[in-house]
């Protein structure tokens, strides 16, 4: 099967690189891809997600069986949709379904509609009565741009001055986009730990993933700017099986359900971004397709051909991997490396050294993000988040230390990076493994079934 990925991040190079290992896998193209799926033998097609009629007539040209979009863009812009009509097999929620991630409005209105747990939260499409609410408040405040801003557009305000800036900049300044910027959330700080929540979705079924944690801030401690994420790890601890259980029963279930009856039914992957707080667990938004970094210790620990698994989802046999899907049961870390002056004003082109002596370390793969090759062939940082370096461990504390090995290998001008990822998991007492989906309440399960998928 000829396998087309639509991205060219650090998640698009994991997924290259993990369905490049099926056995099932003929062809495998990248549109556009970057430095990283190269070296994996993925065919780079220059192509937009914007050109759709021409990624159509590639796909028939080149007799693509299944396309794996990995960014949220191309689904917000409704290429799955395009696809499946001219009958190409698709991993990826419609157009409908990804505004799920594409609408912040959307995805807390749909929340409150479905009785999922979440912040207080205020919509507003004009900035003075959004001031005039921020001013009343007697607790902090998240202010977050309704539309897509590449994981920057929300921001976290530590005193009302703060949040009104943070209005002026969405709403007046237009930092994140005039379209991302038309309205805006004001939700309630929620204070606590994060945890990432990803599951498999299609028709009835709903199999989830191990924990991850990822990192937004820019600097250690959780300080600094939001960026697309620092880095991650996998399985998080703080996901146990009691936790999981209870957020698939009340988070994906009752939201899978809503848009099912919205006649919007979402197919792909569904992320929950969930906030640890003294009063339980709270969704902070939702995702429409594989997180990054999550992606990238994710697919390092999975053992079961991602080939078969993404395809069973595009064609909603979903329910045959109950209990099927195999992991390595080694912890997986992953530390980005940025250009400087990342999540703001950043320079590219700048010449890379030691990835292969990283990727020759036991159990290290070094995902590409923003790279590319130069006119002299030389491999060049092409965005802002430039690398992902990624390890296995016997234990979290050896799998992070295997990563920064990794990451002293590594060299280019300006390069920065948080020293601190998995941090908070290596300073409990009592780490707890998830391996498998857990066992959920007999209402949620299937007929017949003991495990662990529940049935929207």
């Amino acid at each position: 099967m000829n396998v087309l990925v639509i991205g060219k991040g650090g998640r698009e190079h994991a997924l290259v690189w993990k369905l490049r290992q099926s056995p099932r896998a003929g062809r495998v193209f990248c549109a556009p891809g970057n430095a990283g799926t190269a070296r994996e033998g993925a065919t780079a097609v220059p192509i937009n997600y914007t050109e759709t009629d021409r990624l159509g007539r590639f796909c028939q040209k080149e007799a693509i069986g299944l396309v794996v979009i990995g960014p949220e863009d191309p689904l917000a812009a409704g290429l799955a949709d395009y696809l499946r009509g001219k009958g190409v097999k698709v991993f990826g929620p419609s157009k409908d379904a990804a505004r799920i991630e594409s609408s912040k409005v959307f995805a807390k209105e749909l929340m409150r509609h479905a009785d999922v747990p979440t912040a207080e939260f205020r919509v507003f499409d004009h900035p003075e009565p959004a001031r005039t609410y921020i001013q009343t408040r007697d607790y902090p405040v998240v202010v977050k741009a309704d539309g897509l801003a590449a994981g920057k557009g929300v921001i976290v305000c530590k005193d009302t001055q703060e949040a009104l800036r943070a209005v002026e900049r969405i709403m007046v300044r237009d930092e994140f986009g005039q379209r991302a910027g038309r309205r805006v959330v004001v939700e309630k700080k929620l204070e606590g730990e994060e945890l990432s929540v990803l599951a498999l979705v299609s028709g009835r079924t709903i199999l989830p993933l191990p924990p991850c944690q990822d990192h937004k801030a820019a600097l250690d401690g959780d300080q600094g700017p939001n960026t697309g994420g620092m880095g991650a790890y996998c399985p998080a601890p703080l996901g146990t099986l009691d936790l999981m259980a209870s957020l698939e029963a009340t988070v994906f279930v009752p939201t899978v359900h809503a848009m099912k009856r919205g006649r919007f039914p979402f197919q792909g992957l569904l992320y929950a971004g969930i906030m640890m707080t003294n009063q339980g667990p709270r969704v902070l938004e939702f995702n429409a397709r594989f997180g990054d970094p999550e992606t990238q210790p994710l697919l390092m620990r999975l053992k079961t051909d991602l080939l078969e698994i993404l395809e069973a989802v595009a064609d909603e046999r979903l329910e045959e991997f109950e209990n099927r899907i195999e992991w390595d049961p080694r912890p997986a870390v992953s530390v980005v490396l940025c250009s400087g002056g990342y999540p703001a004003k950043f320079d590219i082109g700048k010449s890379i050294t030691g990835i292969d002596e990283a990727d020759r370390l036991p159990d290290v793969k070094v995902f590409h993000a923003g790279t590319k090759l130069d006119e002299k062939g030389r491999l060049v940082s092409d965005g802002g988040r430039v690398l992902a370096v990624t390890a296995l461990g016997d234990t979290l504390a050896a799998a992070k230390a295997r990563a920064y090995q990794g990451v002293k290998l590594i060299n280019f001008p300006g390069m920065h990076f948080r020293t601190d990822i998995a941090d908070k998991a290596l300073k409990k007492p009592t780490p707890v493994r998830v391996e498998s989906p857990p066992v959920l309440p007999a209402r949620f399960r299937r007929p017949g079934s003991a495990g662990g998928t529940p049935q929207a």
